[in-house]
């Protein structure tokens, strides 16, 4: 599988493409064989993404996850920049549980690009993320983008 890695001010990512579709990014140094010019796209826009130049991803993404997670990530990716969403919030937009959005935060495989870190715990609490970092991976990103935090 081609990827590519990258570093970012929340430490290493690597990014992973399959079948024309970026498929996972996740923290560390995972690089192995030629980059693909999808792979060089997805890492010119998350490195603007850092620098502020840039606020949403266009780029394909193929996740593997179940309907649900599927549905979650769609809603988590409709979140605008800046902006957040309580697990609350999108499980009443969904008509599920709010702890079936935190399972899918947690194991959602394209974090930044499918913005997990915009999703907080009731009041804008900033409750788990699956980064390197935690939390404070999550503060730091928030903070990138401008959310109000509380």
């Amino acid at each position: 599988m081609p990827r590519l890695s990258l570093d970012s001010p929340v430490g290493r990512l690597t990014i992973f493409e399959q079948d024309g579709a970026i498929t996972a990014l996740v923290w560390g140094d995972k690089s192995a064989g030629p980059a693909t010019p999808l792979l060089h796209a997805a890492k010119r826009q998350l490195l603007a993404y850092f620098e502020k130049k840039r606020r949403d991803f266009d780029l394909p993404l193929k996740p593997e996850g179940t309907a649900d997670e599927k549905r979650i990530w769609a809603a988590m990716a409709a979140i605008p920049y800046g902006e957040t969403r309580s697990y609350g919030d999108i499980g009443r937009l969904l008509d599920i549980e709010p702890r079936a959005v935190g399972v899918a935060c947690g194991r959602n495989p394209l974090p930044i690009l499918l913005p997990c870190h915009r999703v907080t715990g009731a009041d804008g609490k900033l409750v788990g993320y699956s980064g390197s970092g935690g939390i404070e991976t999550k503060r730091m990103l928030l903070q990138l983008e401008g959310a109000l935090l509380i």
